[in-house]
């Protein structure tokens, strides 16, 4: 077990040192930082100085190990926008995002596991049709439509919810949150909810499809024969070992949400990240951009480590197959 945790960091690291290169010399040909810092009536002079403060005059590799050497010690440099450090621009933003990802993360588990095995165990039934059919919206939709239809629904015409901003936030765990206060908390209503209902119905489908084809097999029908209740042939036995390919399923899509929130936050103006990114590249921010793809990359390397280690957890098979491929 010790050894494959081991190796998972390792196969992690090498992944965090690609996505760091390919980030940080992507963005070299985007445009020229020192026209929008400096502006176009700059001498030459005002150029070289800036050029050897920034150090964006040296060789592309050597700034990239000293950027990844800063990024080891939370050091991304200085944001080329804001001239601040990298670190608390993103600081002051992340937890807007982290907790919009949050609130949709479950928004999207616990409706699409719900409704995943509602229309697994009433297969038939027209409610279960109805929500079958009308998933396809969650898929075929494009984020920012669904964002803004949803703003024309109920913050235009109905006017229930706010259609922009963080509402009003407290203070949780020393962070602001829109958490604590009821304008906060209705403003995170619509952009959670168009952030997740892909993920949802992503999630659905494959509960169902995994639902009934373990509904189907042998050791369910014996447990029918021998007289247990619906409720624990469907939630203890059955719900049980359809998780396992659902749990990849969520992991992937916490990471997706987190790194597609851009959307979402910029239809809702949100005031996370994705917001941040996209101020970034208009402004060619790039060490801002090449810290907010190492953030994303190491959440997806994050997630899918604890994806395996909850497959060892919830699977005794995999655990002896480990074990058996160590020895």
């Amino acid at each position: 077990m010790l050894a494959y945790v081991i190796r998972r960091v390792a196969q992690g690291a090498l992944v965090l040192a690609i996505v760091g290169f390919v980030s940080f010399s992507m963005f070299r040909f985007m445009g020229d930082p020192l026209e929008n810092i400096l502006g176009q009536e700059a001498t030459v002079l005002d150029r070289q100085e800036l050029e050897d403060r920034l150090g964006i005059n040296k060789p592309v590799l050597v700034q990239y190990f000293k950027f990844m050497a800063g990024a080891l010690q939370g050091e991304f440099g200085v944001s080329y926008r804001n001239a601040i450090p990298v670190a608390e621009v993103i600081a002051e933003r992340l937890p807007a995002t982290l907790e919009l990802a949050l609130v949709s993360g479950i928004f999207a588990a616990l409706f699409g596991i719900a409704l995943g095995v509602y229309t697994a165990i009433r297969r038939d039934g027209f409610l279960a049709n109805f929500i079958m059919t009308t998933s396809l919206i969650g898929v075929s939709l494009p984020t920012f439509l669904i964002g803004i239809l949803l703003i024309w629904v109920f913050a235009v015409e109905l006017g229930w919810l706010p259609s922009f901003g963080r509402g009003e936030t407290g203070t949780m765990f020393g962070r602001p949150s829109s958490l604590t206060s009821w304008s906060g908390i209705r403003a995170l209503i619509l952009p959670s909810v168009t952030l997740g209902l892909y993920q949802m119905t992503l999630i659905m489908r494959l509960v169902r499809s995994e639902m009934l084809e373990v509904l189907r097999t042998d050791y369910i029908r014996f447990a029918h024969a021998r007289g247990l209740s619906s409720r624990a042939i469907h939630f203890r036995h059955a719900l049980t070992n359809t998780l396992i390919p659902v749990i990849t399923i969520i992991g992937l899509q916490v990471g997706q949400i987190i790194a597609f929130a851009v959307v979402t936050e910029t239809v809702f103006q949100w005031p996370g990240v994705g917001s941040l990114f996209i101020q970034a590249v208009q402004f060619v921010d790039i060490p801002v951009m090449a810290a907010y793809l190492l953030l994303v990359g190491s959440l997806f390397v994050v997630i899918n480590l604890i994806v395996d280690l909850l497959y060892l957890v919830i699977d005794p098979r995999l655990r002896v197959e480990r074990g058996a491929g160590a020895h």
